[in-house]
This record gives structure tokens, C-alpha cells and sequence, in this order.
């Protein structure tokens, strides 16, 4: 599998990148996790317009998914004709949220869009083994496991600490996970990661490489939050930025 990052700001697209999106290629098949708000520029910057064959969005917060909304005037209205429907996997309600972000006048994106509900299991998409299960955030939220030919990458999306999050990473190959806070601060529960947390979720599932991601730049300090990681985990990490490519 290779990992290319497309944006991987928290909660709001900072300086240097778009919030969150995350393409995963296998045997030629290439998934989009995530579509959020800025990524649409570099999805065309670093793969191309129509690269996804398949989306999973983990949950319906702005800075996961809005860019599915604006891509509906991609696909529908391309001047060479309209493409088939894109498989869409995402949680109940996705169809109406963005058909009415979208501006769509009869509420319906099956032109565009061919929906599957998440729900808690693992099923295949294209060639990839996918395990998608609720974690700990405020909305109906999903973190995913993807294995190919043996190899396991973990994506945490937006969570607190629980078990469901490290049932996911166990031996993940590489385990790319958020921190969006800082550790020592009064922050608020069940909605986010420190870094010594995303740290210490490594050390118990035993991965092999953690990337940090969903750093809110404007409110958080970046060396703190590595600090804070490497404290509580002792193999490779570091924060990813748009256009990084790695081989899982």
C-alpha cells in the first residue's frame, strides 16, 4: 500500500494545508479517506482530478468531508460528460448532507454518488480488507484499519482515547493518528488526542511507525506535541505534511 497525504489540518484548513484527506493505493485501486475542506486542490496537485475510485468518509465534520459537496460539479458537469457514480462509503445521512451543501435542487446524488452506510466490520473495498469501528468523538465517527497482501495501516480519524481505537491500530504497519491537543492542558473530553496520548495508543498496539496528524496549528505548538509523542513512544513518528508519500 502507499499512503498519500493530501491535507492533515484540524478543524480548519491552516497555512500550509487543507484539513483532512488521505489517499490509499493498492494494486492499481486508489481509495480517498477523508475529503476535507481545501483537499480538493491537492487530490489535482499530487494525484488528479478523477484519481479516487472509491471514498470513505469516517464521519460528517467539515473538515473531513465538505470537498465531497463541491466535487459533485466535478463529476456531474465535466465537459467531456458526466462519470459514472462514485462509491461513497460514509455514515448514515452523508446522501442529504451533501446533496444539500451541494446546492442540489432535487435533493438526490445517485448521478453522482453510489452510498454504502458504515456500520462497525470489515468488508472489502477494491483489493483492500477494510475494518472501520466507532471511536470516541461527539458524532458517528469511524476509525479504519485497511490490510493489503499483509501489510496494515490504521487511521485513527478524530477521537479520544478507547478501546475501539486501539483494537484498530494492534500491529498496524503504520498507524496514522491525530493530535490535535496539547498535553498538560485542561482539555475538553471525548472529543480529541494529545500527542503523548497518540503516543501511548502506539506503544499499546504495538505499531510499527506513527504518523501525527490533525494538528490545529493556530492553537497548538507542533515541538510540543512531538515531545509529547516520542515520551510515550519510542519507534519512528513524525507529523505528515500535503504531498508526503509512504509505503506501508
Amino acid at each position: 500500500m502507499r499512503l498519500t497525504v493530501l491535507g492533515c489540518a484540524g478543524t480548519f484548513p491552516g497555512p500550509d494545508s487543507p484539513c483532512s484527506a488521505y489517499l490509499v493505493e493498492a494494486a492499481g485501486f486508489r481509495l480517498l479517506v477523508d475529503f476535507g475542506s481545501g483537499s480538493l486542490s491537492t487530490l489535482q496537485r499530487y494525484a488528479g482530478l478523477h484519481a479516487p475510485d472509491a471514498v470513505l468518509l469516517t464521519h460528517l465534520h467539515g473538515d473531513h468531508f465538505l470537498d465531497a459537496a463541491i466535487y459533485v460539479v466535478v463529476r456531474r458537469y465535466a465537459p467531456e460528460g458526466p462519470y459514472p457514480p462514485l462509491p461513497v462509503y460514509a455514515p448514515e445521512g452523508a446522501s442529504e448532507r451533501l446533496a444539500a451543501l451541494g446546492g442540489v435542487q432535487d435533493g438526490t446524488l445517485e448521478d453522482v454518488y453510489q452510498f454504502s452506510t458504515l456500520t462497525p466490520g470489515t468488508f472489502p473495498i477494491g483489493p483492500l480488507t477494510v475494518t472501520v469501528d466507532r471511536v470516541n468523538h461527539p458524532i458517528e465517527t469511524y476509525g479504519v484499519r485497511l490490510e493489503h497482501n499483509g501489510r496494515l495501516l490504521c487511521y485513527s480519524s478524530d477521537t479520544a482515547p478507547c478501546d475501539a481505537l486501539l483494537k484498530l491500530a494492534q500491529g498496524a504497519d503504520v498507524f496514522l493518528c491525530e493530535a490535535s491537543y496539547l498535553d498538560g492542558v485542561d482539555n475538553p473530553p471525548d472529543l480529541h488526542l494529545t500527542g503523548g496520548e497518540a503516543g501511548e495508543v502506539a506503544t499499546k498496539a504495538g505499531v510499527g511507525r506513527l504518523l501525527l496528524t490533525h494538528l490545529v496549528a493556530a492553537w497548538g505548538s507542533e515541538a510540543r506535541t512531538v515531545a509529547s509523542a516520542a515520551a510515550a513512544y519510542a519507534g519512528p513518528l513524525e507529523v505528515v505534511r500535503p504531498g508526503a508519500r509512504y509505503e506501508v
